[in-house]
């Protein structure tokens, strides 16, 4: 598929872009990878045996979408819940040195931050360990929380990103009263929902759900589909339904090596083709694309090119092992140059 998008125009958004500020809300967390090399099985199990070489700590999460839009050089502020914890302090420490406001965070003896530790050998994850709270905010943390994000909502923020990693941070509170805020203000509110929660969804700009989710968010089962998405008869009725009961502005569904669909109100699905030459990690690719979309709106692109820029932008990533990033001229360069 040739680009409809060239060099100029996507350097040109991400330069408008970086005038407006965005908001992100939700779930954050830390993401730790282990990494090293495994040439034996242990003699106590069948099970490999790791020889460990280094370590690392990222931003994860709605945290992990933060540390994309700074990466982009976007004005970029964090709002969520963590525990007095060390994981919390790491997650802290890594959001300043990515450049990501931390103001909004805040710190409570009443939860844990969580901790997502990925063991890597020869560049393929072997096992992930989960450590993390799921229970939903108390009324008076989400209060405070949405107290934070309306002081924050100044004329300079252009968009809002609220992420649901089905951790308790987006309540049925918070979402109403981000979408009454935005609306209110004019602002552009993008979410990336998942089904574990039976959140009643309205009032979006964009939903960017993967299939897998797609299915569970109408509580159906996901059944295999054909290559070319625009013949595939069970997500097409998927996304229709989707559209009909939550009825955001657009939805981005995201297809793994079939690329994204987008689906806009009255308008025919678009089908975009996937940029990743080579798929290594497939760690945080939705975060990337949900931040590259909303930069790009941001930006003035239209629903089409934000599509466009949000497959370049997470094929990208997924070339890289761990949580990775882009930058704009590491993105840039995925493009065809004008003529």
């Amino acid at each position: 598929m040739k680009s409809l998008l060239k060099q100029n125009r996507v350097a040109e958004i991400f330069i408008q872009a970086q005038k407006q500020r965005i908001l992100v809300v939700g779930d954050v967390m830390l993401d730790q990878f282990i990494w090293g090399n495994v040439s034996r099985i242990s003699p106590e199990a069948p099970v490999p045996v790791l020889d460990f070489r280094r370590e690392n700590y990222m931003p994860g999460g709605a945290a992990n979408v933060a540390r994309n839009l700074t990466a982009w050089n976007i004005h970029t502020s964090a709002y969520s819940v963590i525990g007095k914890d060390h994981p919390g302090e790491q997650l802290g420490e890594q959001l300043v040195q990515w450049g990501v406001k931390c103001s909004g965070l805040i710190r409570t003896g009443e939860r844990t931050t969580g901790l997502k530790t990925r063991i890597v050998a020869q560049r393929q994850q072997i096992v992930r360990v989960d450590r993390e709270q799921k229970d939903l905010l108390n009324k008076e943390l989400t209060e405070r929380l949405i107290a934070k994000v309306e002081k924050a909502l100044s004329p300079k923020v252009a968009a809002v990103v609220l992420c649901d990693y089905g951790k308790g941070i987006v309540t049925q509170e918070l979402l109403d009263r981000t979408v009454d805020l935005c609306r209110d203000r004019g602002i552009w509110l993008s979410m990336d929902p998942k089904p574990v929660r039976s959140l009643r969804l309205h009032g979006l700009s964009l939903m960017t759900p993967n299939r897998k989710e797609a299915f569970a968010l109408v509580q159906r089962t996901e059944t295999p589909g054909p290559d070319n998405p625009l013949e595939d008869k069970a997500l097409l009725e998927v996304v229709a339904l989707l559209m009909q009961r939550a009825n955001p502005a657009m939805m981005l569904v995201t297809l793994g090596e079939h690329g994204m669909l987008l689906c806009r109100r009255n308008q025919k699905p678009f089908h975009i083709p996937t940029m990743a030459k080579e798929v290594y990690d497939v760690s945080g690719a939705g975060d990337t694309a949900i931040a590259a979309f909303t930069v790009a709106v941001a930006g003035g692109a239209s629903p089409i090119e934000s599509a466009i820029v949000a497959n370049h932008a997470a094929g990208v990533v997924v070339g890289k092992v761990g949580t990775a990033i882009s930058s704009v001229d590491e993105l840039l360069s995925t493009f065809p140059p004008d003529d």
